[in-house]
């Protein structure tokens, strides 16, 4: 008995021994928010005070100094992520995860990110301020990297940390211009239906401008002045399934002195972008003699792309412009090392790149390349047929000054200084909205814009270079699209089409007017606006366009084959007024309805791989409206029946009885159960939380959310057929900026400042974030010093 006691004592001991163990070692993880550092390379003391929220407010002699405190503390809370990031462009991923990522590797290196970031890197001007600011940045991050605990992601994934380079700024920016472009998706799914179905199949596909959509207005007004099934459906869900963040689409707004209540310019933001964990933006706020910003930061990234200060704000939403193109090359006909090209036959470059892979041997991979771009065949499973396919970027086609563009937007002093620094920004497309305290509001719409002959349809896949060279006419930034201090008193951008320039109406992947719709008519009833308003309407949750689709859809039902309690249902759910709040039933079935709708229009003629490549791109939700509108289209009839042509009314009738049975099955009989809340949510996915016993340490969530796609509070899903919408992207944060009182400005992050799991700034906000709620952004040094919770203070290391 003693000796079982003395047993079980010494197994006690060894317990409590490994529990300390495991508990000094996560504390000693945890990021330093105050406290003394010694920083090497740093001119004078930085003081650092950590707001309620773990935002950093940097008080420092020069910028210099503050830049390189801010890589400091950048890293410390986002390390993870800036690793991440970085691997994306430069085909690194597979080192991490293993070989099921060698697909996505590929694809990246032979896009030509890595390339073009390091071409960027090698002409840099090392005398210029910018540049000046960017090393200083990264010296504050690899001093981190040098000095600092190491994330609990990097024990967990065996990975060793390696110093941050310029070209790995580039690369993030590279990703992030990948993201936005929706061609990647769009045009070979164009190109196969019209090879495969014919180009009758198009006429309803909202390929061009639409007419009688709501456009962003130019102010002064100068109007008149066989291919891969799924090219990269698999390259996005791989980046989904890590939580690597994709761009998506935005809101802005500015309205100018006369629409407000104090009679000053209220700026709002909300940049949506796929949910992930941590989230997308880093908050900072820098202060020194002649500079000071509160800045919105990407990983590993210098310069802020959101900020604010006293006396302007600017914020970006996505352009959507079309800035891709591909092309069919001509192989020879027996030299197929050569293809043609402006008569003559050319040799292909052959590329190869060798990408590690994690428990394996490196791999190694050969590509080809045209004077167009690289030859998606074989870079991808997806790609399949003979023609060789080519792909035009802007990206890194031409010279990129990206971030010379975000450092002389983040030091301008005025709205023409600000102005001068947008031609910069060649790709990807943006919106950049701004507002200040003299009273002025704007919206330019920035990237290389090009001449496109008539002839030729963007969408579609060129046959080599007749008619559309890869050579552009390249448009003076003076063209582009733009409203300045307009006579109706605001600006705004949801994404969607903007008016003509250069007499045409630019090509883009725009997403459909819903949000456009709501915001303007929401701006026009009021001329008192205050900051409370403007946050109420970044959380409205009313769709303008879906009551009047639902209108459509329920004139094509035949209520005589409809029993008592469809007829109720229907009734009930046509007095609809378009609300996705958490506690309505009716956006739960017109949600249903509209999938089974879309899947019993086209699944048929395209079958289950094209559709679901269809599901994910933006011309699905241009198409919802107008199909409903619509009594003739060759969709219509259904190609698996033999002996019937469907018209409308069957695809509406039969989509209604199959949402019935559905929600029956899934939520029961009573529509009263078929709340939004069941089947809407929202779980901030981190890469190790795929791991289900590290899901609940990593991951932020689920919660029941309201909101719905292209309503204002955009929170977005795919459709696969189950019923249940896991929210993928939405607001990656919402920003007021008032300038009658700009140091009660607002704002809120989706999770949490901190990116490191033990901080308790991890996921502090992600309550507040579904509910609607904002915080302040401290702007006052004696509120901030009031107000923190802890002040670091980095020192000069001068041994």
């Amino acid at each position: 008995m003693k000796r079982f006691k003395k047993v079980a004592a010494w197994t006690l001991g060894v317990i409590l021994v490994l529990v300390i163990g495991i508990f000094l070692f996560g504390y000693s993880l945890r990021p330093d928010y105050d406290g003394e550092k010694d920083l090497k390379g740093l001119g004078k003391e930085v003081s650092v005070y950590f707001d309620t929220y773990g935002i950093p407010h940097l008080y420092a002699d020069t910028e210099t100094d503050a830049m390189q405190a801010l890589g400091y503390v950048h890293a410390q809370d986002r390390l993870w992520q800036m690793e991440l990031l970085r691997r994306v462009g430069n085909g690194g991923l597979s080192e991490i995860f293993g070989k099921d990522l060698l697909k996505t590797d590929r694809f990246f290196l032979a896009l030509g990110i890595d390339d073009a970031s390091e071409k960027t890197a090698a002409t840099l001007d090392p005398d210029s301020k910018a540049f000046a600011l960017m090393k200083a940045y990264i010296k504050g991050v690899n001093a981190f990297m040098e000095e600092g605990p190491t994330p609990v992601e990097f024990y967990l994934t065996g990975l060793e940390k390696r110093p941050f380079e310029v070209k790995d700024v580039y690369n993030i920016l590279g990703y992030m211009s990948f993201s936005f472009a929706m061609a990647h998706k769009t045009d070979p799914l164009l190109t196969r239906i019209k090879d495969t179905l014919g180009p009758a199949y198009l006429t309803d596909l909202q390929m061009g401008s639409d007419p009688n959509t709501k456009w962003i207005q130019n102010y002064p007004s100068r109007q008149n002045d066989t291919v891969s099934d799924q090219l990269v459906s698999g390259v996005f869900e791989s980046l989904k399934k890590l939580s690597i963040p994709l761009f998506e689409g935005s809101n802005s707004w500015v309205v100018g002195p006369q629409k407000a209540k104090n009679g000053k310019v209220i700026f709002a933001n909300d940049p949506h972008i796929g949910f992930s964990q941590p989230s997308v933006w880093y908050e900072a706020h820098l202060n020194t003699p002649t500079y000071e910003k509160y800045g919105y930061y990407l990983a590993g990234v210098p310069f802020p792309l959101l900020a604010h200060d006293r006396s302007m704000a600017y914020g970006l939403t996505m352009f959507e412009n079309d800035d891709v193109d591909f092309f069919f090359e001509e192989n020879h006909p027996r030299d197929s090392t050569k293809y043609r090209y402006k008569s003559l036959w050319n040799r292909y470059e052959y590329v190869t790149k060798e990408i590690k892979v994690k428990d394996a041997k490196p791999h190694s991979f050969t590509y080809k390349k045209t004077v167009r771009g690289p030859i998606m065949n074989g870079i991808t499973d997806q790609v399949r047929g003979e023609r060789p396919v080519a792909m035009w970027w802007i990206y890194t086609q031409e010279q990129n000054t990206v971030l010379d563009a975000l450092y002389g937007m983040s030091h301008a002093k005025t709205i023409d200084a600000f102005e001068a620094a947008l031609p910069k920004i060649h790709a990807p497309g943006l919106n950049v909205m701004y507002g200040d305290a003299a009273g002025n509001v704007a919206w330019w719409a920035c990237g290389k814009l090009y001449n496109i002959p008539d002839s030729v349809n963007t969408k579609l896949i060129q046959e080599r270079e007749y008619g559309f060279f890869e050579k552009k006419d390249f448009l003076p930034f003076s063209q582009n699209p733009k409203a300045k201090n307009p006579p109706w008193r605001y600006v705004y951008s949801a994404n969607n089409q903007p008016d003509s320039i250069a007499g045409m109406l630019y090509p883009g992947y725009y997403l459909p007017e819903n949000r456009a719709k709501r915001i303007e008519a929401l701006l026009a009833t009021r001329d008192d606006w205050d900051r409370e308003g403007i946050q109420e309407m970044l959380v409205d949750v009313t769709s303008a366009v879906d009551p009047s689709v639902l209108t459509d859809m329920a004139k094509d039902i035949d209520v005589e084959q409809l029993d008592e309690r469809q007829l109720k249902i229907l009734d009930r759910l046509t007095a609809w007024d378009g609300n996705y709040q958490l506690n309505s039933s009716e956006a739960t079935l017109y949600t249903r309805w509209i999938y089974f709708f879309v899947k019993n229009i086209f699944e048929d003629e395209l079958g289950e791989p094209l559709f679901k490549e269809l599901l994910a791109t933006h011309l699905l939700k241009r198409l919802i409206a107008p199909m409903a509108d619509t009594q003739e289209s060759i969709w219509w009839d259904d190609v698996s029946t033999s002996g019937k042509k469907e018209s409308k009314q069957d695809i509406v009738q039969r989509s209604f009885q199959e949402t019935l049975a559905a929600l029956n099955t899934t939520l029961g009989p009573e529509m009263d159960d078929w709340k939004w809340e069941k089947v809407h949510t929202l779980e901030h996915g981190h890469p190790i939380g795929q791991i289900e016993a590290l899901r609940s340490f990593f991951n932020v969530g689920p919660f029941p959310v309201g909101g719905s796609r292209e309503v204002i509070n955009n929170l977005a899903f795919g459709y696969d057929g189950d019923g249940m919408y896991n929210v993928s992207s939405g607001p990656s944060t919402r920003r007021v900026i008032d300038f009658s009182d700009v140091e009660n400005s607002h704002s809120i992050l989706p999770t949490g400042q901190s990116g490191n799991p033990l901080s308790k700034h991890y996921k502090d906000q992600a309550e507040m974030y579904v509910q609607g709620k904002f915080r302040k952004m401290l702007l006052n040094k004696q509120e901030i010093q009031n107000s923190s919770e802890s002040m670091l203070l980095l020192v000069p290391d001068n041994e």
